[in-house]
């Protein structure tokens, strides 16, 4: 099958929706399928204004138009609700094309912090946005039920995975070198160090040990100020951020907005307990599986997930895999089924009439420039 995925999140961002995207194009094109992954590093930019790191493709409704009409996809995902997510939605409308979408991040949420936009006038609009899929993509059952109750419809849970083979357990915490000898116990959090996160109630937890950080983000310069006694690691390769998780006691995830929490993932793969929020995201990846605490006291959640044998959080990671997650990815999508080629343009492609040769991603070459999950 061939497939157009249309995304504003893309290298080198660095985020989980990124990094969802990336090993699912990887795994999709191991099981033989052809992706063509049309991103923002391809059009004109700017930067996200409030949200340094995100560059947001420049008025892509013509250009996006013709990558399309030059994929002849059999499948069209828009993965994301930016400006090349809406000119997609676009297209597909007035070709009467369906297609299917997904909801990673609750950018309602985001949009209420940063700008004080109300709840209900970013889930309208998302909500219209989504109301022409044939599938609205949701991570956990969680975000799912959440949706319905704003009035999303034909949501379909898709579950994601982790790399258990670059997470490797760690049988106990190591040390790592660039931080040098820290008071133990190691205190972690890796995410974008960002309004939806609340990273504040990690950073204020009251709790022995060190606390160290792992992201970037618009909060990140004046929060290193107010907290010189935290290790603030930026971002870092993912071969290195594998190294800092195997380093930790303990993973805080101290969220309350997220739709999965990829980085939970990456922590319990490492052998790595996580302390959380019982909501939405950790309660689907955490639950009662006995990988991690969730308390709404996130202090008593550190103390009981210290107390976690790192095996446990182990064999938790290892129920999510990829395949499974790209294997829900193809049953949900609508094949369109293509119209025969007039007498006029039969032996002529789109691509040949519109002169757009459009790039297929190639993931050997991704898989050189992997970065950290942030959030």
């Amino acid at each position: 099958m061939k497939i157009a995925l249309v995304t504003d999140a893309w290298q080198p961002q660095v985020n989980g929706v990124v990094t969802t995207l990336v090993e699912l194009v990887r795994e999709l094109q191991e099981a033989g399928h052809e992706v063509v992954v049309i991103q923002p590093g391809q059009f004109r930019t700017r930067p996200c204004p409030g949200y340094a790191g995100i560059d947001l493709a420049l008025f892509p409704g013509r250009a996006l138009a013709r990558m399309l009409d030059a994929a002849q996809a059999d499948a069209i995902h828009i993965a994301t609700e930016g400006p090349l997510g809406w000119a997609a939605r676009r297209y597909c409308l007035r070709r009467q094309q369906p297609f299917t979408s997904a909801f990673h991040t609750k950018f309602p949420e985001i949009l209420n912090a940063a700008l004080g936009v109300p709840l209900t006038w970013g889930y309208a609009l998302f909500r219209h946005f989504h109301r022409p899929s044939q599938a609205v993509m949701v991570p956990t059952s969680g975000v799912l039920a959440m949706l319905q109750q704003r009035g999303f419809q034909r949501l379909k849970e898709w579950t994601h995975g982790v790399d258990t083979r670059l997470f490797a357990l760690a049988e106990a915490p190591v040390a790592y070198p660039p931080l040098g000898a820290l008071a133990r116990p190691v205190s972690l959090f890796v995410g974008r160090v960002s309004y939806e996160k609340n990273i504040d109630a990690f950073l204020d937890l009251d709790v022995p040990g060190s606390k160290v950080v792992c992201g970037v983000g618009p909060l990140e310069t004046g929060l290193r100020e107010h907290y010189p006694n935290v290790h603030w690691l930026g971002v870092l390769p993912r071969h290195e951020l594998a190294r800092v998780y195997a380093a930790a006691d303990v993973f805080v995830f101290p969220s309350r907005s997220e739709t999965f929490g990829l980085v939970m993932l990456e922590a319990m793969a490492c052998g790595v307990p996580v302390a959380a929020y019982p909501v939405d995201g950790p309660l689907q990846v955490v639950g009662e599986s006995g990988a991690g605490a969730l308390r709404e006291d996130l202090r008593e959640a550190w103390g009981a997930a210290l107390r976690i044998r790192r095996s446990e959080a182990r064999a938790r990671a290892m129920e999510f895999g990829w395949k499974r997650a790209a294997d829900l990815f193809l049953s949900f999508l609508t094949v369109q089924i293509p119209e025969p080629a007039s007498p006029r343009r039969r032996g002529r492609s789109r691509a040949d009439e519109d002169g757009a040769a459009l790039p297929v991603v190639k993931m050997s070459a991704l898989s050189r420039k992997r970065h950290s999950v942030v959030e």
